[in-house]
């Protein structure tokens, strides 16, 4: 934290007072000359999203992001606070930042006139600097701008006097980021709080003769559902944003892969799941989003494929501590739980109620046929196969640990090569059972071998 703590060391020290706008328009363009990472942790946005969002503040604009559910609206926008100055002055006890050298509330400039240069000064993280409000049908006017406060007036304040106002959520945001999401939901007549907000750059609280120049970024996020339908953006107020810019999902499966990879939080699970069937998560995940089935202007969120890996990575848990595994590693048996626990997460189309769960389970197999064909598609499975040519029967399921289902499978040569070719290094008998398992799953969905379904258990024949 810088030293300075009154007005006048302030200014012996060099500071200079910027706009948060050109704060962050100086501190991007030094990354980007720098080629330094802008918006850290954000995936798949590089040379779509982001090129426009960096136009966008380059500019100076307020902006309104627009996409569907899960696709990391919020995300990005929090970022963008990793633009401002690591520390900034402020006067000390201040309710809406103001800076020492224009300090603009009753308050402060009431402090300025007494202390001078010894007004007292404090310093803010850029941490602090970011406000932001779930846009709800319950929220008021007095919410994001203020209103006036009863406490102070029963103190003995006049009701005329500007320090009984209480401000709101958009004035405490001063000299930082403020961010409304999911703005349709919004009332239209709050809404309308906001047009001298991003437009005159004040803000009015009821009967009072005040105007208080804000310095602030404003950005909102918006579905496009929402946007045209369930609510809407009041015209004045969108011509006001100065960019309106469209996120997307994962372009790529490589994309998507490297998203659930950052955000599921495996290691908290305490489950290893190999790469072949983070594979299948995110190709399942795809194919969910692309299904006629599925209500296309709803989307299927980045959350479900997330959601999807730690529920199969449970599952590997409560087998392990079921069955005293001593490693858990997730299994192509552990998939289909999946089907169950993310079902609520999509909306599917009116004529396929009541077949919800078929659909999803029908696409995962999919996923599943897929990666194998990507994977092992090429590698020579006949000693398997081979196996079961001599009548041999495999039984699996959730509960089945990796010891006993590799007993049951018993040698197969060749299974350092499956191993290697699924990237799998670890030669510990979860891997090789997860391995061996996955290459029994495909050769089904080849219709290879056959499988039988009874009772939660899974047994694998010709």
């Amino acid at each position: 934290m810088p030293e300075p703590r009154t007005l006048r060391e302030l200014r012996a020290s060099g500071h200079i007072h910027r706009t948060v706008k050109a704060e962050i328009r100086e501190n991007l363009l030094a990354r980007l000359r720098a080629g330094e990472p802008r918006f850290p942790g954000i995936v798949g946005f590089d040379d779509t999203v982001l090129p426009h969002l960096e136009r966008a503040l380059l500019a100076g604009h307020d902006l309104v992001l627009l996409g569907e559910r899960g696709q990391g609206k919020t995300r990005l926008i929090r970022t963008v606070t990793g633009l401002l100055d690591e520390w900034t002055p402020v006067v000390d006890g201040c309710e809406i930042n103001d800076h020492p050298y224009e300090p603009s509330c009753a308050r402060c400039r009431r402090l300025a006139g007494e202390a001078g240069e010894e007004l007292p000064v404090s310093w803010r993280h850029r941490d602090e600097r970011y406000g932001e409000k779930l846009a709800t049908p319950d929220t008021s006017v007095g919410d994001l701008i203020g209103d006036v406060d009863p406490i102070k007036i029963a103190e003995g304040r006049t009701l005329g006097d500007p320090e009984t106002v209480h401000y709101g959520l958009v004035p405490r945001s001063n000299r930082g980021v403020f961010s409304v999401n999911e703005l349709p939901d919004l009332a239209e007549r709050i809404q309308v709080s906001l047009l001298n907000v991003l437009e005159e750059r004040d803000i009015q609280v009821r009967g009072y003769n005040l105007r208080l120049p804000l310095d602030i970024l404003l950005i909102a996020s918006a579905n496009p559902e929402d946007y045209t339908n369930r609510g809407r953006i009041i015209t004045p107020l969108k011509d006001r944003f100065g960019a309106e810019i469209r996120t997307h999902y994962p372009l790529s499966i490589e994309t998507e892969l490297r998203l659930i990879r950052q955000e599921a939080a495996l290691d908290h699970v305490g489950a290893d799941l190999p790469d072949h069937l983070v594979e299948v998560i995110a190709r399942f995940t795809r194919l969910v989003r692309e299904s006629t089935a599925v209500d296309a202007r709803s989307g299927v969120s980045a959350r479900f494929s997330i959601a999807a890996a730690e529920t199969a990575a449970a599952s590997a848990v409560r087998r392990a501590a079921l069955t005293g595994e001593e490693h858990a590693v997730t299994r192509v048996a552990d998939l289909p739980d999946i089907v169950h626990t993310l079902r609520g997460k999509v909306e599917f189309e009116v004529s396929e109620e009541g077949r919800e769960t078929e659909v999803l389970a029908h696409l995962l197999r999919r996923a599943v046929a897929e990666t194998f064909r990507g994977t092992l598609g090429g590698v020579d499975l006949a000693p398997l196969l081979e196996r079961f040519s001599e009548g041999v029967q495999v039984e699996s399921g959730a509960l089945v640990p990796a010891g006993e289902l590799l007993r049951r499978i018993g040698p197969v040569p060749g299974l350092a090569k499956i191993m290697s070719r699924l990237g799998i290094g670890d030669e510990s008998p979860g891997h090789a059972a997860a391995a061996l398992e996955f290459a029994l799953e495909g050769l089904y969905l080849l219709r290879r071998l056959s499988k039988d379904e009874v009772d939660g258990a899974t047994v694998y024949r010709t």
